[in-house]
């Protein structure tokens, strides 16, 4: 998330949040890029031939984050946070649409050491994945939140510890914690 200083972003956030429909205007094209690098990034580990771009991904997320008018945009990192976190469902409820159901409904189930790795042409099973991730958010709400984050975000360890209010090593700790705990979940 570079080239842009990210108090440009989080200042336009919070011209946006406050009615300015121009401050949107300027945000687009900054961020844009960015929202393409996160759905590739999710998008590499689908089956090939998957009906759903990387382009669409954005622009549904897209339309999803403008009618979160009510959100409190902190900061940079928060927006992509949360443009990850949106990106997630939207692959999570188009799986399912399809007919995919835990562990199986023909896409080939990975590991996620393997869908950490996020080879390209690699699918990854997205409804197993999510559903682990909602089994440790049930153990554990903020480690759930840094895979998210670190993983279908792609925010580094500092981002992360900003945009959850913790410290860096409490990311780390967290993040090597929910690498063990969703191997173990996923193995079974």
């Amino acid at each position: 998330m570079a080239d842009v200083p990210s108090h440009d972003v989080t200042r336009l956030l919070a011209r946006w949040k406050d009615g300015d429909e121009a401050a949107l205007q300027q945000l687009v094209p900054i961020v844009h890029e960015e929202l393409r690098r996160l759905a590739r990034r999710q998008m590499a580990g689908e089956r090939p031939g998957h009906t759903l771009q990387p382009t669409a991904l954005v622009n549904e997320a897209y339309l999803r984050l403008v009618n979160l008018k009510q959100m409190q945009w902190q900061n940079r990192a928060h927006f992509f946070a949360m443009a990850a976190r949106l990106m997630r469902r939207i692959l999570v409820d188009f799986a399912r649409s399809r007919g995919y159901q835990k562990r199986g409904g023909g896409a080939k189930q990975v590991s996620f050491t393997e869908a950490l790795e996020v080879a390209e042409g690699q699918p990854t099973d997205v409804v197993a994945l999510n559903d682990a991730l909602e089994a440790l958010a049930d153990v554990d709400e903020r480690k759930s939140r840094v895979v998210e984050l670190r993983f279908f975000g792609g925010l580094s360890v500092e981002e992360t510890a900003e945009v959850l209010n913790v410290s860096r090593e409490t990311v780390k700790r967290d993040w090597t914690f929910a690498k063990m705990w969703l191997l173990r979940h996923l193995r079974k």
